[in-house]
């Protein structure tokens, strides 16, 4: 039996960890069938270095998201490699330091703007770099951190991610006529770098101790990937705008 990726070509970024959703989310998509190609920034090489540990090769382009150049040679440098793109995996957010950890009232506006281009609006510029990869349609998956509560240190990523669920669902709107669907998956907290990054993460991450209805582990990063792989495929073919929540049902639950 074939995998339900079988025949589609998947650029995924984000993967620096093999803690990472995007490691777990490359793996899944190359184990369902999946030809796949890689991003990073600022470090390609150790991008490289975990990729070796997914099942099959595959190459890694470097691409910062907020740099124009990059965006504009991305899709002839995935074309030459696949040929075409069926998804597209946005698995990028930064927040410089003075954004986080209990300093919402003090961070200058350079600093949110930073967590915006590269949180948020980096959703769009990735997309349509993508698009004329994009022929037949095809499926563009983000991951956020459900921004309609206030979390823990999580201060200005908070107001980024809400600005990402925002975009996701305009790209819905306007690429839906080029049968193309963009969705997120919000995952719960996985001790990956981006979350070491959080000062204060602990502190968030212990709200799921108490209120999440299924056990959750912040070691296994598994299940979101396992969401995203869903949404590439053509198991979800009417599903765009949407928000699939892979937190152990902690959204769902008042206290």
């Amino acid at each position: 039996m074939s995998g339900i990726l079988e025949g589609k070509r998947v650029l995924i970024t984000g993967v620096l960890m093999e803690s990472s959703i995007a490691f777990h989310a490359a793996k899944l998509a190359q184990e369902q069938g999946a030809e796949i190609i890689l991003t990073a920034f600022p470090r390609p090489t150790l991008t490289e270095r975990i990729a070796k540990k997914l099942p099959k090769p595959t190459k890694v382009i470097e691409l910062d998201v907020t740099n124009d150049e990059h965006l504009g040679r991305l899709a002839d440098l995935v074309g030459e490699e696949l040929g075409g793109l069926d998804g597209v995996v946005h698995s990028i957010g930064f927040a410089p330091q003075d954004a986080l950890g209990g300093n919402f009232l003090n961070t200058p506006f350079e600093s949110v703007a930073t967590a915006m281009h590269v949180s948020a609006y980096s959703l769009k510029s990735l997309t349509t770099a993508c698009l004329p990869l994009m022929q037949n349609g095809g499926s563009v998956v983000g991951l956020t951190f459900d921004a309609q509560y206030a979390w823990p240190q999580y201060d200005w990523m908070g107001p980024a991610k809400a600005a990402l669920e925002a975009t996701s669902r305009y790209l819905a709107r306007d690429l839906g006529k080029q049968n193309i669907r963009c969705n997120l998956i919000s995952a719960g907290p996985i001790g990956s770098m981006a979350a070491k990054s959080i000062p204060g993460f602990s502190d968030l991450a212990a709200v799921w101790d108490s209120r999440s209805p299924l056990e959750w582990d912040l070691k296994d990063p598994e299940p979101a990937g396992k969401g995203i792989v869903a949404l590439l495929s053509d198991w979800f073919p009417k599903t765009t705008g949407e928000i699939v929540h892979v937190d152990g049902g902690l959204h769902a639950i008042g206290a």
